[in-house]
């Protein structure tokens, strides 16, 4: 499939003409300012390639690629000009990170090859882009499914919080919601290296001692370095590295930033891994954050009252129940949610409630039932499949 092409110049003869002569060949888009091209891709048209002329009344061409660059960077820009003279080239490369220089008067056939180049780069580019997010995708779940395998508490722990991370983040409307998700649920890998039993004091709001807690406070470093070598969660991996730091500069890594310098994401997170520790219930409550409130110096006090009024219940207020039902292990699916533990005959927790199993978890489901290591009936919400 063609990449759609915008065309942007303040002559609209040129556009009607280009129109013409390259009909049936490409799928144009016009604007007539660089203003109005900027209007088009910010309301939702994302154009594989722009064609976008030097000299305009308003916005000029440089002014306009670099904004669309903003915009859209995986548009494949163009600039077309009739003066190209040295500074014009250098500050188009510079601020438009243009594909293509095309001179006025334009060849039909050196137009028509420029517009073909530029859509086989967006296709590139696009391709390139599926297969990083497919690779991305891959590595994230493997990493998930390993966490809910080998540590079913740190995977339930993970799971309410990224349950409360979504809700922050739509309420804060955070810009990259997904950075934020991600880096809840990869967190707790690091606890994969701290032994199961501090984890299990920790899961029971157990008291723990001062070498257990500088191993959960140290865990998020163990799980950056893992995080680290994943394409593009450079971001998530510093955000995860910071969980445990202090809004007063306390926790760590003690050498680490404080106050507003620590991002946003490792901010909120903070508040919801340090409301994991108290809250007992899947929503907190005002004890709860009452409780966390004690230790205000460690959160940032703005972000604090609006993560409160994302997330707490009025506990005073009666809440209707989920419809359960238990499930044979042959017909569980993904996504389906665990109304409870799944817990093996001799005590041992497979998986936490509120989890949403995975492929992985069903099969391994199965494989116990037909062991006989857990019951051949699981109990499930019904409320998000009925």
């Amino acid at each position: 499939m063609n990449a759609s092409i915008l065309l942007v110049d303040d002559d609209v003869n040129l556009l009607s003409s280009m129109k013409r002569q390259f009909r049936g060949k490409f799928d144009f888009e016009t604007a007539t300012s660089g203003e109005e091209a900027v209007e088009k891709i910010s309301g939702g048209m994302i154009p594989g390639v722009v064609v976008c002329d030097m000299r305009m009344g308003g916005m000029n061409g440089v002014a306009t690629l670099a904004k669309i660059k903003e915009i859209s960077p995986d548009t494949v820009r163009l600039m077309l000009t009739g003066n190209a003279d040295m500074q014009t080239a250098i500050d188009a490369i510079n601020d438009g990170s243009i594909f293509r220089f095309l001179t006025k008067p334009c060849p039909a056939e050196q137009m028509e090859a420029g517009l073909l180049a530029a859509q086989d780069q967006y296709r590139l580019v696009m391709a390139e882009r599926e297969l990083l997010e497919k690779t991305l995708a891959g590595s994230v779940k493997v990493l998930i499914d390993m966490l809910a395998m080998a540590s079913p508490l740190a995977f339930g722990r993970a799971t309410r919080i990224r349950g409360w991370a979504r809700k922050v983040a739509a309420a804060l409307n955070l810009p990259q919601r997904w950075q934020i998700e991600i880096a809840a649920m990869l967190g707790p890998i690091g606890l994969l290296s701290v032994p199961p039993e501090v984890i299990a004091k920790l899961h029971a709001k157990q008291p723990l001692s001062e070498v257990e807690r500088k191993m959960i406070d140290r865990s998020p470093e163990a799980a950056r370095t893992v995080i680290a070598h994943i394409p593009r969660l450079a971001g998530v991996a510093k955000v995860v590295s910071l969980i445990n730091r202090g809004f007063d500069g306390s926790g760590f890594p003690e050498d680490g930033p404080k106050g507003v310098e620590i991002p946003l994401d490792a901010r909120v997170l903070k508040i919801l891994t340090e409301l994991s520790n108290i809250a007992t219930g899947p929503s907190p409550n005002r004890a709860d954050f009452d409780a966390l409130s004690l230790r205000s110096g460690h959160f940032d006090p703005s972000l604090f009252e609006r993560v409160r009024a994302a997330l707490e219940v009025d506990t005073n207020l009666a809440h209707g129940q989920r419809p359960v039902k238990k499930l044979a292990t042959a017909v569980l699916l993904p996504d389906m949610v665990l109304a409870a533990d799944v817990v093996t005959a001799d005590g041992r927790l497979v998986l936490s409630a509120l989890v949403q199993i995975s492929e992985t978890h069903v099969e391994s489901l199965r494989n116990l039932a037909r062991l006989k290591r857990i019951p051949d009936a699981v109990a499930v919400f019904t409320d998000d499949f009925d």
